[in-house]
């Protein structure tokens, strides 16, 4: 029996970047507020019914973000949301400067 050697590659730390989506950061963005949505419905026990009535946004958008179903969903609205359900949240932002990026501005100095 041959045993193939297999590579391990190292993330980025952003799946949606690995897997080659064009706005990576935004989707991982949603994704984390998503997750901390669906972390206050199971903390405080809310169905989506009952996160509705307590926070006037349709029971559908509660079962979309449970099913990660965000297309619809802006950054904005999902801040929106952590908002209605009682919490804040704090962005803290720290621009990398990418490979592309630097070459380029190299470019222009010469």
């Amino acid at each position: 029996m041959k045993v193939e050697k297999l590579e391990v590659v190292r993330g980025s730390g952003n799946v949606f970047r690995d897997l080659g989506y064009k706005n990576a950061d935004v989707a991982q963005f949603k994704a984390i507020l998503a997750a901390e949505i669906i972390k206050t419905l199971d903390r405080e026990r809310l169905t989506v019914r009952a996160a509705h009535d307590r926070t006037g946004i349709a029971a559908a958008d509660f079962s979309r973000i449970r099913n990660a179903d965000l297309g619809r969903f802006t950054v904005d609205r999902l801040m929106s949301i952590i908002n209605r359900l009682g919490s804040r949240v704090e962005v803290k932002v720290r621009v990398l400067r990418s490979d592309r990026a630097t070459h380029s501005a190299d470019a222009f100095q010469g």
